[in-house]
């Protein structure tokens, strides 16, 4: 795969903010990738982890505990990964979509019932065709999505408390839906229990917490906090000034950072929590991983877990407003992928796994307790 090629590669996050403006496009059925009951559900692969020091020395294995039964729902969108070659995915539940629920939504079933649906998202081809899908109605992955959410709503919600997560294209669609499905509907607002929307520049007003794509809902500053938001972009040097992510261009407007393991502000360790399965081999995904150049430590069980590898800190340097990580006690650097301007997109959802799910489980014990 060329440089060039990778570019083009994660430049698909980056244009699904533009296709995603314009109503049209009908939704199709409901098709559920996780779901409570669901025969070969890729959100509930069990929780036996094994622990390894930041060098990849085998400490322990164990299995975390879990709520059971889970007292949230989560609802989870996931970012660009479709390798069907058609400017639109179908609502196929591909290797590469299963593999990408493993990554980023499965360990949140610790403390909720995962809900993930299926949706016609814009394919890497489509984005790296040169006219990213020609003629395509680009507004039916939010329409796909809305319906489910909807669809959820209606028929699987009963008064539970909900946690939003999402990544890269997903966060996109999430950002719209927040705004106009949540923040204006006080009585869908009070089922928010958090909202996880990485890798896709949410934005407040400057020096505030809100005000920028939602109105309500601020970003998260106490662990207890809730029906709140939880954005970063990762980068482990400084944004370069033509950055993808931490940056907008909308005047009195900045991108939030929210540190997951240090909600007020500061440095902090995180700890990094990764499948053991290797991602859909294969795939446009799988190879674009690679180029990170960090293999993780293999083991038996379906999790990996490294505490204290890394230090994160939200950060504004030159004007980009980032999570900045710094290894610790012998940790492997990352290396941007495809190169400085995108930093650490392809870890965003699992390098601080460990605090968010942690996090999650404090604003859900918040959240009962209010009600």
């Amino acid at each position: 795969m060329s440089r060039s090629s990778r570019l083009l590669l994660l430049l698909a996050a980056a244009l699904v903010a533009a296709a995603l403006a314009a109503p049209g496009g009908a939704a199709a059925k409901v098709v559920w990738l996780c779901k409570p009951g669901l025969k070969s559900n890729p959100c509930d692969p069990g929780l036996g982890t094994t622990y390894f020091t930041p060098k990849s020395k085998k400490l322990r294995a164990g299995k975390p505990k879990a709520d059971r039964p889970p007292k949230v729902d989560c609802f989870y969108v996931y970012p660009t990964v479709s390798d069907q070659q058609t400017p639109l995915a179908t609502k196929s539940k591909d290797p590469e979509i299963r593999s990408i629920a493993l990554y980023q939504a499965a360990r949140y079933s610790q403390h909720c019932r995962v809900f993930a649906p299926m949706y016609r998202q814009v394919t890497l081809s489509g984005l790296l065709g040169g006219d990213a899908g020609g003629g395509v109605d680009r507004n039916i992955p939010y329409n796909d999505v809305r319906e489910a959410w909807r669809t959820y709503l209606r028929k699987y919600n009963k008064g539970r408390g909900v946690v939003l997560v999402s990544h890269s294209q997903g966060t996109f669609v999430l950002r719209r839906l927040v705004a106009e499905e949540i923040d204006k509907k006080p009585k869908v607002r009070r089922k928010l229990v958090s909202a996880i929307l990485l890798g896709g520049n949410v934005t407040v007003k400057q020096g505030k917490d809100r005000g920028g794509d939602f109105k309500n809902v601020r970003a998260c500053r106490a662990k207890r906090q809730t029906g709140c938001v939880i954005a970063f972009s990762t980068f482990n040097a400084p944004a370069p000034e033509n950055s993808v992510f931490g940056r907008t261009g909308t005047k009195g407007l900045e991108v939030l950072c929210t540190n997951p393991a240090a909600l007020g502000g500061g440095s902090a360790p995180i700890t990094a929590i990764s499948p053991s399965a290797p991602f859909a081999p294969g795939s446009t995904i799988a190879t674009a991983i690679t180029i990170t150049g960090v293999k993780l430590p293999t083991a038996k069980t379906p999790w990996v877990e490294i505490p204290n590898a890394y230090t994160a800190r939200c950060s504004h340097a030159g004007g980009a407003d980032v999570l900045h990580i710094d290894p610790r006690n012998g940790a492997p650097v990352y290396r941007p992928s495809p190169d400085a301007t995108w930093g650490l997109h392809l870890v965003d959802a699992n390098i601080a796994l460990g605090n968010l799910v942690s996090l999650v489980k404090a604003q859900i014990g918040a959240y009962e307790s209010r009600r």
